[in-house]
């Protein structure tokens, strides 16, 4: 990612629901409602133990033939370009964010635009900033370690 100029940060969601239940695994989810009603889930809601790794799976298979410019971390994709084949920077840039927005059309993937970011020089990654020039660590998780107190004995050490 690090040599792109240009950035964005896609935060998916609501992504558990395209996922349809096994039919099978349908009766495991029933819930009774207070009116005496059976609920089963035909598509996955969020809470069971396995969602996050199942809708982590099919993330990375529906963006896997984009992932040399849209690779995924469970509910966020990052999309990167810079100029290539004569084509600048922005041009690419374009073409792989509609490439982008095409898979998750096609799979019912939705985006929360209140925490997406879109053609920045940089973005945020797991905690960390990603630019042209690389890593950095993000300066406000650096200063809250700086601000811890220094232990004074190894109690104090293991806490």
């Amino acid at each position: 990612m690090s040599g792109s100029v240009i950035y964005s940060a896609i935060d998916l969601t609501d992504g558990f629901y395209p996922i349809l239940m096994r039919e099978s695994d349908i009766p495991l989810t029933a819930v009774s409602t207070p009116s005496g009603m059976l609920w089963e889930w035909l598509v996955m809601p969020q809470g069971l133990k396995n969602a996050p790794v199942t809708f982590n799976r099919m993330v990375t298979h529906v963006l896997r033939p984009l992932r040399a410019f849209a690779p995924s971390y469970f509910d966020d994709i990052f999309v990167h370009s810079r100029a290539e084949d004569g084509f600048s920077a922005v041009d690419v840039y374009l073409r792989h964010l509609r490439k982008v927005f095409e898979k998750m059309r096609e799979n019912k993937l939705y985006a929360n635009l209140k925490k997406c970011v879109f053609c920045a020089p940089e973005i945020p990654v797991l905690g960390c900033y990603v630019n042209k020039s690389g890593v950095r660590a993000d300066p406000e998780k650096i200063s809250s370690i700086c601000s811890w107190p220094t232990p004074k004995n190894q109690t104090e050490l293991r806490q």
